[in-house]
């Protein structure tokens, strides 16, 4: 199995500072949706591991979150791509728990739901918690310029062993060539 995990906000949907709270608020970065049918129509398998304290903290409920993940079905399933699973985490940072990212909880379920080592699997996201997260389970960190991914990049210093590209899509192509 060729599996990519992607985090949600800043990778496949635009992010905020104030949390995506509906389904009106979340919204595809142009050309996300293709670049996961592209994923799809290579062979692999996407999962989406997300940190979701919005839930936490009372911004939303478990079936708001439930109606912007069928949105982003919809909207990948359009432009012929799939999402095999999406994996969250509800906590605040204060939950202290074991799923919230940079914390490998999300990525032992994917790993356990998908039966595979997450070792040198692919995991693009925007954030250092990502890249962190990605790093635990010796996954392959891939950071994306989107979201929050140019603070990111600029707080990496002179660590080139994490690749960058200006969003999902230039990520994806890199991937599929280099498989």
């Amino acid at each position: 199995m060729k599996l990519v995990i992607l985090d949600r906000d800043g990778v496949i949907n635009e992010d905020s500072d104030n949390y995506i709270k509906s389904p009106e608020e979340w919204n595809p970065i142009p050309g996300s949706p293709e670049a996961i049918a592209k994923l799809y129509r290579s062979g692999f398998t996407v999962a989406v591991a997300t940190n979701q304290s919005g839930i936490g903290r009372g911004y939303f409920d478990i079936s708001v979150l439930n109606a912007m993940h069928e949105k982003m079905h919809k909207i990948v399933n359009l432009a012929g791509g799939h999402i095999a699973g999406v994996f969250f985490c509800p906590h605040t940072p204060s939950d202290n728990c074991s799923c919230r990212k940079p914390r490998a909880g999300l990525l032992h379920q994917i790993s356990d739901r998908f039966a595979i080592n997450l070792e040198k699997v692919p995991f693009i996201g925007d954030t250092i918690s990502d890249l962190e997260c990605a790093q635990s389970v010796a996954a392959t960190p891939v950071l994306v310029r989107t979201g929050k991914g140019k603070i990111t990049e600029s707080k990496l210093e002179a660590d080139h062993t994490i690749a960058v590209f200006d969003n999902l899509s230039t990520a994806v192509d890199y991937l599929i060539e280099n498989e």
